[in-house]
């Protein structure tokens, strides 16, 4: 089994790649309509919640309108200091006495009344005062004002507050002109009361339901709109329906944007729209296969036009890729033939793309090959004559330091101990130049060089400077890069002491998290500006090249290479300030982080 897939497995690169190139256009294209069909279902739906919505929006405008001019009826007779001084005169009973006064002032308000109902559709005011007085701009003949008090929701009135409205909802017309035409009507009632709180009449604003729902006719687009309470009770709709509860919408959710409902066997996309004058909601329903496209056929065009273009594009890519992989199975072929040892053969391949720079490249490398294959014995029989030169010219470090101490030994017995120890300081210090590979020593390695290092110095001078050290038993067990401290003992005593007497003192002082190493000296100190260009060179902002041991310094290192050591091995943790004065010495004080230097014991 396993030699038979063997077998099957894909062995050319060029089927390799038209399988890799199948591969890579068929799962796309297969997630791309899987997506897009998604995506268009859910932005199609999007879009037509957006567009019943603002149909719901265009709607809700007038109907807010048409409310709100009931509304204004209602509020302009209750706030109208004209009219409420005369019904509180009528109702008290202290009117005017002169009939013919009496009855202009009373003319006069039912103009007022009519006045306000002049422009627009027909509406019915009534005031209902508490002596049994009433005002209206319609016939008695039409309706008895004091029948209001039968009303059902009539004994709520005395509850109202202020400008508090009782919206009635749907009711029977009572008006005998609107009846055979207009079966509902809708009102709106307040209780108008003296400054003691006590009601002395009321008013009540009532217009046909018809002039909401017409409003549905002229602005829904075929869409049902529905007006309802909050207690989900159809206030305007179609006639058949007002007063019936609407079961489809959830009003106390209150979050929801739409919903989809099958209603009497058919689904509907449901948007709501609340009305914030007295809480009744409009409800706009809209057939939900006219509210999206057929994204079916939508779906099959577009997956016909991806298998055509799907098989197109493959035999296209089939013959570029056949044609662009002719030259490398040449090289394959040419490659087979130099494993067989055939450095003669050549691909002949050339062109200005990557497989012909790849094959003039190819067939220079085997020239070069057999050029090389004469080079590499030459080579090699050069390499091993030097190897000998220079095994014969080494001297081994040993050899050294065995000699320099046999020096010390019988300089020593010849009674001059201080050239013996002059010598064992020079002897110290190479066998640390030079044995040593390591980069890191302790601290206290690093002092006692240099004190052999001090000792040494003070020959070549006339005058002798004294090193001064203090140093916390803690710190000497800091790790250190070796001979950082030589530059800047150097530097004291050619550039601070000028070679004369003076103080080099070194101090460690151990804290929580770090150790403050201090170098001073008791010299001439420098400028400022050369003090900014040491703290740059120490703190790594200025790197330099190494300079030859020839240059003066024993270890063949400066303070630019000292500054870069120490940030290597202790990182942004390694700080270092100079403070120096014309006369005043110099101090340089390094800052190095415990965590990264000390070790465990």
């Amino acid at each position: 089994m396993i030699n038979r897939l063997r077998h099957l497995a894909l062995r050319s690169i060029r089927h390799k790649l038209i399988f890799a190139s199948i591969v890579c256009i068929v799962v796309p294209a297969v997630i791309s309509l899987i997506v897009y069909n998604g995506l268009s279902r859910e932005a199609v739906k999007r879009q037509a919640v957006s567009n019943a919505r603002d149909s719901l929006q265009l709607v809700a405008g007038s109907v807010t309108n048409l409310l709100s001019s009931k509304l204004n009826i209602a509020n302009y007779i209750q706030v109208n200091s004209g009219l409420n001084t005369y019904f509180k005169q009528v109702a008290s009973g202290n009117e005017e006495k002169d009939p013919y006064r009496r009855f202009t002032d009373a003319n006069r308000v039912l103009e007022q009344l009519d006045s306000l109902t002049v422009v627009g559709e027909q509406t019915y005011v009534t005031v209902l005062l508490t002596n049994g007085a009433y005002y209206m701009n319609y016939s008695v003949s039409d309706y008895n004002p004091p029948d209001l008090t039968r009303q059902p929701w009539f004994r709520q009135m005395k509850e109202l507050r202020g400008l508090e409205s009782y919206w009635t909802g749907p009711e029977r017309t009572v008006y005998v002109q609107d009846q055979a035409d207009h079966p509902y009507q809708l009102s709106i009632a307040r209780s108008l009361r003296l400054a003691n709180s006590e009601i002395y009449g009321y008013v009540v604003v009532s217009w046909v339901e018809d002039q909401v729902s017409g409003i549905f006719d002229r602005l829904s687009k075929g869409n049902r709109v529905l007006m309802v309470d909050s207690a989900g009770t159809i206030v305007s709709g179609p006639a058949g329906q007002i007063g019936r509860k609407f079961a489809y919408v959830d009003l106390n959710e209150g979050t929801k944007p739409y919903s989809i409902e099958r209603i009497d066997g058919e689904k509907f996309l449901v948007v709501e729209q609340e009305i914030p004058m007295n809480g009744w909601h409009l409800v706009l329903m809209q057939p939900y296969q006219d509210a999206i496209v057929d994204l079916n056929a939508i779906f099959s065009k577009v997956f016909l036009f991806e298998m055509i273009s799907f098989f197109v594009f493959l035999l296209l890519l089939i013959v570029l890729v056949r044609r662009f992989t002719t030259p490398l199975v040449r090289l394959g072929k040419v490659t087979n033939a130099v494993q067989r040892g055939n450095l003669d053969v050549r691909s002949g391949v050339a062109g200005n793309d990557e497989i012909g720079r790849l094959g003039l490249l190819f067939d220079q490398m085997l020239d070069r090959v057999k050029e090389m294959i004469a080079e590499v014995s030459d080579h090699q029989a050069r390499k091993r004559r030097a190897e000998l030169k220079m095994l014969q010219a080494q001297i081994h470090p040993h050899f050294l330091f065995n000699v320099l101490n046999s020096i010390r030994m019988k300089v020593m017995k010849r009674g001059d101990p201080e050239s013996a120890k002059m010598i064992g300081s020079l002897s110290v210090l190479l066998r640390m130049t030079i044995s040593r590979e390591d980069d890191e020593i302790l601290l206290h390695e690093e002092i006692d060089l240099i004190s052999h290092y001090v000792a040494l110095m003070n020959l070549r001078q006339k005058e002798e400077a004294v090193l001064q050290l203090d140093i916390d038993p803690e710190a000497f067990l800091i790790k250190v890069p070796r001979f950082f401290l030589q530059p800047l003992v150097e530097n004291a005593m050619i550039h601070g002491l000028s070679r004369q007497a003076g103080t080099i003192s070194i101090r460690a002082v151990t804290e929580a998290e770090r150790i403050i190493l201090t170098v001073a000296d008791d010299g001439a100190g420098t400028e400022e500006e050369r003090r900014q260009e040491l703290m740059r060179i120490l703190n790594g902002a200025a790197y330099e090249a190494e300079p030859s041991p020839s240059s003066g310094s024993f270890s063949g290192i400066g303070l630019p290479n000292v500054a870069e050591r120490m940030n290597m091995m202790f990182g942004d943790g390694f700080k270092a300030c100079v403070n120096s004065g014309p006369g005043a010495g110099t101090v340089i004080e390094m800052h190095i982080p415990r965590k990264e230097g000390l070790r465990d014991v």
